[in-house]
């Protein structure tokens, strides 16, 4: 049961006062209700920016309950990929926010709001990495976009985008698993975890940028298994 549309405010669906200034347009869903016979759900958003950052808000509109954890937004070519999975059926709210990358607020204003109505929740769903302030500009995740203690750990495809970066690697525990550049922004890799599913480890995706010390590695993103 997708349960009954709420009510909504004058003014609050679609694009609000910054999402043309910012130079914004929606791709795949320009009309602010969505209908998704999916759980998962893939929203493309031109930007003609090139430095801009982006955050958001997943609310299930009966329970109240935020799924913010379940909603995965990255940026290539000036395309803004916003990756969404309803773990139920029903009413939600996701709220977009966005600035300029140089701007140094830290509030970002809210520059669309979507109404999705999920009709059908037949696929798992599992919560998408934490990503830090190092994850940005350019940085895009081709590979794995999830990871969780029931995922297949063995041999798993790395490949991700990260602009300015002189190495990349992720880090579990103590251990260090290095990339391997493919020219440009691309870097790849390919390990196995399985020694410590179910350890409630967290699996870091670091970079060490140009400019910064040797040893310096910074976090961008952060999966559990």
């Amino acid at each position: 049961m997708a349960g009954k549309k709420p009510e909504i405010p004058e003014g609050y669906l679609g694009p609000q006062e910054k999402w043309n200034e910012l130079g914004l347009k929606s791709m795949t869903h320009p009309n602010p209700e969505i209908i998704a016979r999916d759980n998962h759900l893939k929203i493309e958003i031109e930007s003609s920016m090139t430095h801009i950052k982006f955050t958001y808000q997943l609310i299930h509109c009966i329970s109240e309950k935020e799924y913010s954890e379940y909603v995965f937004a990255q940026m290539k070519e000036g395309i803004i990929h916003v990756l969404v999975h309803m773990p139920e059926t029903g009413y939600y709210k996701l709220q977009l926010y966005a600035l300029p990358s140089a701007d140094e607020s830290k509030s970002l204003p809210n520059v669309f709001n979507y109404l999705i109505r999920c009709t059908t929740a037949a696929q798992t769903v599992h919560p998408f990495p934490k990503h830090y302030a190092q994850w940005k500009d350019g940085c895009f995740l081709h590979e794995p976009l999830v990871l969780h203690s029931n995922s297949n750990l063995t041999n798993i495809n790395w490949r991700v985008n990260v602009p300015h970066a002189n190495a990349v690697a992720v880090v579990v525990d103590e251990e260090w698993f290095h990339f391997e550049n493919r020219g440009g922004p691309v870097w790849v890799a390919k390990f196995s975890l399985d020694k410590y599913r179910g350890s409630n480890s967290k699996v870091k995706l670091s970079a060490n940028f140009q400019g910064d010390e040797e040893s310096k590695f910074s976090t961008m993103l952060e999966f559990t298994i």
